[in-house]
C-alpha cells in the first residue's frame, strides 16, 4: 500500500468530520436530523474500516520489508565471505603464478645465454671441452690425466690419459658439429636436404681425420683415439642416419663418444686401473700371506707345546693329590694311636 493513498484517506476523513461538525453546529434544534449528515457519518465509518486495513497491510508490509532485509543481509555476508575467501585463493595464485614467471624468465635467460654459447664456434668448443673435462675429472684421479698436454708433434689434444704399466697414452678431443645438423634439420626441400647431408659427412670426416692425423702418433698414443661429440641428439643422428661416417671413423681408429659412452669407457679405465694395480701388488700380497702362513704354523707349534705343558701339569696335579691322600690316612693313623696309646695300630705299621 502506497503512504500517499494513507495521506489521502487520512485528508477525506478529516474533511468529513469538518463537514459533519458544520452541519451539526449550523442545524436549529428543532429541526429533524439531516440525511446526508448519517450518509457522512456511513462513509466516516466505512473509510476509519479502510484506514485499519491499511494499518495492517502496513505492518505485514514492514515485517515483509524487515524480513527481505535480514535475508538480503545475510545473503550479502555470504556472498562477501565467499568472495573474500575466492579473492585470497586468488591471490595465492597469482603469488604461484608470479614465482613461475620468475623462473620461466631466467630458464628464459639461460636458454638465451645457452643459444649464445652454442651459435659461436668457440664458445661451443670451450662447452664442449669442459663437459668433457668433468667427466674425465669425477671418473679417474688426477695422477691418470692432463688437459692440453703438448704431444712430440707440438700438437695439443683436449685430454690425454696416461695408463700406468705403457708410455702410449688415450687421446680424447671433443668435437662440436652442431652447424651442419641444425642445416640438416631446417632443410627444405630434396635439394636442400641433399647439401645438408653432404655436409655433414663432410664436416664430421674432417673432425675424424684432424684427429687421425695429429693425435695418433705410433709409440706415444693409443689407438683407437677418442672423438667427444657432447651432445647425445648429435650422436644419435650419427648413428641412426651416417653409419658410413661411423665405419669411416673406426677404419681411420677415431672412436666417436657421447657423454654417456664417454661415462662407460672411463668406468671402464678406472676398472682396467683397479686390476693394473692389483697386478702390481700380487708379489706383495703373496709374501704376506707366506708370512701370515708361518705365524699360524708357529701358533700352531705353541698350542701343542702348551698341550703338553697342560698334560704334565694334570699329571703332577693328580700325583698331588695321591700324596695329600696319604697324609690324610696318615694323620687319621696318628690320631687313632693317640686315643687308645696301649694297642698297637696294625693299619700304621702295614704303612
Amino acid at each position: 500500500m502506497d503512504f500517499a493513498l494513507l495521506i489521502l484517506a487520512i485528508a477525506v476523513v478529516a474533511a468529513a468530520l469538518i463537514v459533519a461538525f458544520a452541519l451539526v453546529k449550523a442545524r436549529p434544534a428543532q429541526l429533524p436530523p439531516d440525511a446526508r449528515l448519517d450518509t457522512v457519518l456511513s462513509a466516516q465509518g466505512a473509510i476509519s474500516g479502510q484506514f485499519q486495513q491499511t494499518i495492517a497491510a502496513q505492518n505485514q508490509l514492514s515485517q515483509r520489508i524487515d524480513a527481505l532485509n535480514q535475508r538480503l543481509g545475510e545473503s550479502l555476508k555470504d556472498t562477501t565471505d565467499k568472495t573474500a575467501a575466492t579473492l585470497g585463493s586468488i591471490g595465492e595464485r597469482l603469488t604461484v603464478i608470479d614465482e613461475a614467471q620468475k623462473n620461466i624468465t631466467a630458464l628464459s635467460g639461460q636458454v638465451v645465454s645457452l643459444k649464445e654459447v652454442l651459435s659461436n664456434k668457440q664458445s661451443r668448443g670451450a662447452f664442449g671441452q669442459a663437459q668433457m673435462e668433468e667427466i674425465v675429472r669425477d671418473g679417474l684421479p688426477s695422477s691418470l690425466y692432463q688437459f692440453q698436454s703438448t704431444l712430440s708433434n707440438n700438437c695439443r689434444p683436449d685430454c690425454v690419459i696416461r695408463l700406468p704399466g705403457t708410455k702410449a697414452a688415450i687421446v680424447i678431443d671433443s668435437k662440436f658439429p652442431l652447424e651442419c645438423f641444425e642445416g640438416l634439420r631446417r632443410a627444405q626441400g630434396d635439394e636442400e636436404r641433399k647439401l645438408a647431408l653432404a655436409r655433414v659427412r663432410a664436416d664430421v670426416l674432417k673432425h675424424v681425420n684432424d684427429i687421425a692425423g695429429k693425435y695418433l702418433i705410433e709409440g706415444e698414443t693409443q689407438s683407437p683415439a677418442i672423438m667427444f661429440v657432447p651432445s647425445e641428439s648429435i650422436y644419435a643422428d650419427l648413428h641412426d642416419g651416417f653409419s658410413d661416417v661411423i665405419q669411416k671413423a673406426h677404419r681411420a681408429q677415431v672412436i666417436i663418444v657421447s657423454p654417456n659412452i664417454l661415462m662407460l669407457a672411463i668406468n671402464t679405465i678406472q676398472t682396467v686401473m683397479k686390476d693394473a694395480r692389483m697386478r702390481e701388488q700380487a708379489h706383495l700380497i703373496q709374501r704376506e700371506v707366506g708370512l701370515l702362513l708361518e705365524d699360524v704354523k708357529r701358533l700352531d707349534e705353541r698350542v701343542e707345546k702348551l698341550g703338553r705343558h697342560f698334560a704334565q701339569a694334570e699329571g703332577d696335579i693328580r700325583d698331588i693329590g695321591v700324596s695329600a691322600e696319604k697324609i690324610a690316612r696318615r694323620g687319621n693313623a696318628i690320631e687313632q694311636v693317640e686315643l687308645a696309646p696301649q694297642q698297637a695300630n696294625p693299619a700304621l705299621a702295614a704303612d
